[in-house]
């Protein structure tokens, strides 16, 4: 794991956070595999074992909401700090997850720009976003929306300097260094390069959202339109 200091904290009266902070002198904490499994293990046994308004896993961090009136945030400090103590981040069980994909075309309208962007063509860039799996770390932005580490350094590219109002829900996008799935029609900043049929996020389905923390994705290929 990095060099961090592991604190726990309260958040008002009705949260508790573990947050992962570099160490003094140490730089800023980057995206860290290990330190990532054991907040997602963590965060499947407040799940299974306590009763809970929401549980947020973060980038280096989890927060735990409760009921006041029935647990103390001193409980639940003793709680978070058991858990980190004694969970390993090996316990923790990552899905695989396939991602059908169209890549190009009216789905893709940036597909071109970030092949110049990259100095690679079409079926190079194709090849490399379809052959990486990808984490999701955590989800944000919007219901459902995943932001995935993994993408390869070869694929780099700024978010757009003037955001689309509209992005289509399963356009698949690139900003900078992370590549990730708009799950409903929304304004956007990131390089849309593909477009994906599976409904991301459905308020009816438990869980609602088809990508969760954690979870490895890979893209298919199911189309190429240059």
């Amino acid at each position: 794991m990095p060099q961090v200091d592991i604190n726990f904290e309260v958040l008002g009266e009705s949260a508790a956070s573990i947050q992962a902070r570099p160490k003094a002198g140490a730089n800023v904490v980057t995206p860290d595999l290990q330190l990532q499994r054991k907040i997602w293990r963590i965060s499947q046994i407040l799940k299974q074992e306590f009763d809970c308004q929401d549980i947020v896993p973060g980038m280096n961090n989890l927060t735990v909401f409760f009921d006041p009136t029935l647990d103390s945030s001193e409980l639940w400090l003793d709680r978070l700090e058991r858990l980190w103590n004694t969970t390993e981040a090996e316990s923790f069980q990552q899905r695989e997850i396939d991602i059908p994909t169209y890549y190009g075309g009216e789905h893709g309208p940036d597909l071109q720009l970030v092949a110049e962007h990259c100095e690679l063509s079409i079926e190079e860039v194709v090849s490399l976003h379809s052959q990486t799996p990808y984490t999701v770390y955590f989800l944000g932005f919007q219901p459902g929306f995943a932001y995935m580490g993994g993408l390869p350094q070869r694929l780099n590219t700024p978010r757009r300097a003037d955001p689309r109002i509209l992005v289509p829900g399963g356009s698949v996008g690139i900003g900078g260094s992370q590549t990730g799935i708009y799950p409903s029609q929304s304004p956007g900043g990131w390089q849309l390069i593909a477009w994906t049929p599976l409904c991301l996020f459905n308020p009816a389905n438990e869980p609602a959202s088809l990508l969760g923390p954690g979870d490895i994705v890979r893209f298919r290929i199911e189309g190429i339109d240059a």
